[in-house]
């Protein structure tokens, strides 16, 4: 069984966190070689010297120098370039990207170029450029394993598939429904930021949990897991499960249903992108079914969360249309924390800036994607200030 040598981009936030606690829990099969952060250097630093880790990143320029002081023989990069470099960090065998947003999309690249296996956690980089991934990786024989509970759930279900895409009828997303999950559609004009940010289940970053609560994220995570997977985006559904302990679904050709679960912990998903195809002990908490007792499911409301129907029909129209949703959706969920727009807001927002928008086709040219990345920010910001 082979100890992977791992970078982790973003090993600051809640992704990078839960990464570290599986390396002190199989430092048998888990070497961290290589951290970045975008400006926590505290936070940094004590994970370097816990780890021994010789190199790291602070995509901060502004805090390098104190960073170096805090971190002496260690090399410290920074920014874009930074995070390339590390990426393609000589020694290492798997990147872990949990960056948000598009400053993932380059050094995902550079580690595919480098030959490097990919664990993602960072949905943006295959909603703007899935195509782009998942065939350079294709070219280079390397493996995308992904990381969000969701779509590890799906790789874990499709393991022994022999049929292909063709075997597969749906794919099932599970979606917790966020705190809003109930609430009539006439007070969702109500919500507050601080509301919005109390998930009923996972702990998280601000941005991912606004998602959650507006069902955007699973919108991203449909587009996500039709590149992953290679399945027509129409074969790509979600099921609301508040729980969150089955975290998806394989529905195959023949009617049977392969389903994933284990508790909500984000080192379960973790684990086996870094060991697999190998399963081994760990001291993550099983599961006690009998305790659970029952599990509830429900269609998801699409008329009165409307990012799951923007992000289908991003995906079918595909080209930069699924760069420009996620781009707008950025700008949309900065101004609803900012105090600018309603929750409604946001996927109103969204829908407006992609009506005034084109999508191109990209074949590979990330240049357009990025072109029209900034072209959707632009438009949402003249929807929200006008």
């Amino acid at each position: 069984m082979k100890k992977r040598r791992v970078v982790i981009l973003g090993s600051t936030g809640s992704i990078g966190t839960s990464a570290l606690k599986v390396a002190r829990d199989i430092p048998e099969r888990m070497e961290v070689v290589g951290l970045a952060a975008h400006s926590n250097i505290q936070k940094l630093a004590e994970q370097a010297r816990e780890f021994g880790v010789e190199h790291v990143c602070i995509f901060n320029e502004s805090k390098a120098a104190e960073l170096e002081r805090m971190l002496p023989g260690v090399a410290v990069y920074t920014g874009l370039d930074g995070l390339c470099e590390l990426a393609r960090l000589e020694g290492a065998d798997m990147v872990l990207v949990s960056i948000i947003g598009t400053a993932g999309l380059k050094p995902t690249l550079e580690a595919i170029d480098a030959g490097k296996d990919l664990a993602i956690a960072s949905k943006e980089i295959l909603v703007m450029a899935g195509e782009v991934v998942m065939q350079r990786a294709a070219e280079k024989g390397i493996s995308v394993l992904p990381v969000d509970s969701e779509h590890n759930a799906i790789f874990q279900c499709l393991q022994g598939n022999h049929g292909g895409a063709g075997a597969v009828n749906r794919l099932i997303l599970t979606a917790s429904g966020g705190p809003f999950r109930t609430w009539p559609a006439e007070k969702l004009a109500e919500v507050t930021l601080e509301q919005a940010l109390a998930h009923p289940t996972w702990k998280m970053g601000r941005k991912i949990t606004i998602d959650c609560a507006t069902l955007f994220n699973k919108g991203l995570e449909m587009i996500e897991a039709r590149w992953l997977f290679n399945i027509p985006m129409e074969r790509v559904d979600v099921i609301v499960h508040p729980q969150s302990i089955v975290h998806s679904l394989v529905e195959y050709r023949d009617g049977s249903i392969l389903a994933q679960l284990s508790s909500s912990d984000m080192c379960f998903p973790i684990q086996y992108a870094v060991t697999w195809p190998d399963r081994i002990e760990n001291s993550l908490p099983h599961l006690d079914l009998a305790a659970l007792a029952s599990l509830k499911f429900e269609a998801p409301r699409w008329n009165d969360f409307p990012a799951l129907n923007l992000a289908r029909q991003a995906g079918l129209t595909g080209g930069t249309m699924p760069a420009m949703f996620n781009a707008a959706n950025e700008v949309a969920v900065q101004a609803f924390i900012d105090g600018l727009i309603s929750f409604p807001g946001i996927w109103r927002t969204v829908e407006k800036a992609l009506s005034n928008l084109s999508p191109r086709p990209y074949h590979g040219e990330l240049s357009i994607i990025l072109e029209d990345d900034a072209a959707a920010r632009e438009e949402a910001r003249k929807v929200i200030f006008g």
